[in-house]
């Protein structure tokens, strides 16, 4: 559960400048890199949270087989949503096998079984084989944007590190009628054991607020990033619908359901699969 206990001390910490992309200079210009972009999708880096207990966020490096790690992540929260995605026991820990159903924004599945998520039988506790979880994996994606970098970050919050983001939230932003992205935050993880199982949970810390023409200009980037992320979401709902309906109609077709690479055309709602406590 969060526990923010001396939050007189962290708000009397000094604040620093954060670089919003359209206030990095760059080697190059947007034209100049105009023809070199042409038809490339422009993806977010993806931090994970390696399983077995790991305390450090895996980033992806220059070389693919050598990724970086690194202790914490600092930044500021664009955007989050709830996602959900079901893949048959035995297969949640699988890279290579798609969801067999999977919803966007955690409410209507498509796929198999598909539906409305509140409803859905493997999305009620219990509905594993063993033990008291669900079948259906609850997850939440956040866009965390550093300072300096010109694309976020996405982090997908696997169902245990949901209570302590929920409750930081709450403390944090809720309860002081603050919208998430007022504020630079720090997420770290921690090592927890539960039924054997050991896993990394997420931990989150208010560093500073933004206050005067800072807060404006961060408000003005999020909102717009908001915007243009629900738009590429809500194209990622449609084409998980008409796969869905296309397996309907073509019965003896294989569930194909669209690539959950991280792209602007479209956002991950496969979250990272280590182990679970039953």
């Amino acid at each position: 559960m969060y526990n923010q206990n001396n939050e007189t001390l962290m708000n009397q910490m000094p604040t620093s400048n954060f670089l919003l992309p359209d206030m990095v200079e760059g080697d190059f210009t947007s034209e100049e890199l105009s023809e070199d972009m042409e038809g490339i999708q422009l993806s977010f880096r993806r931090a994970k949270i390696p399983g077995g207990g790991v305390t450090q966020f895996e980033l992806p490096g220059d070389d693919p087989e050598h990724p970086q790690y690194t202790d914490s992540l600092e930044g500021v929260i664009l955007y989050h949503h709830t996602s959900n995605a079901y893949w048959p026991e035995g297969s949640e820990y699988d890279d290579n096998t798609p969801p067999m159903c999977q919803s966007v924004f955690g409410k209507i599945g498509y796929g198999e079984p598909g539906g409305v998520c509140e409803a859905c039988p493997l999305n009620q506790y219990g509905s594993v084989s063993k033990g008291n979880g669900k079948a259906c994996k609850n997850m939440r994606a956040l866009y965390l944007l550093q300072s300096g970098e010109y694309v976020p970050i996405q982090l997908m919050l696997p169902p245990t590190s949901l209570r302590p983001f929920n409750d930081f939230a709450s403390a944090v932003f809720m309860n002081r009628r603050r919208a998430i992205y007022g504020s630079v935050v720090k997420i770290s993880l921690k090592k927890e054991t539960s039924n054997g199982f050991t896993y990394g949970v997420a931990t989150f810390r208010k560093l500073y607020d933004f206050t005067g023409e800072e807060l404006q200009k961060v408000k003005a980037y999020a909102e717009g990033f908001r915007q243009q992320a629900k738009m590429m979401l809500e194209q990622r709902v449609e084409a998980n619908k008409a796969a869905a309906e296309n397996v309907v109609e073509v019965a003896s077709a294989p569930l194909q359901l669209p690539d959950n690479d991280a792209h602007f055309t479209g956002a991950i709602i496969d979250g990272e699969r280590e182990p679970l406590p039953m």
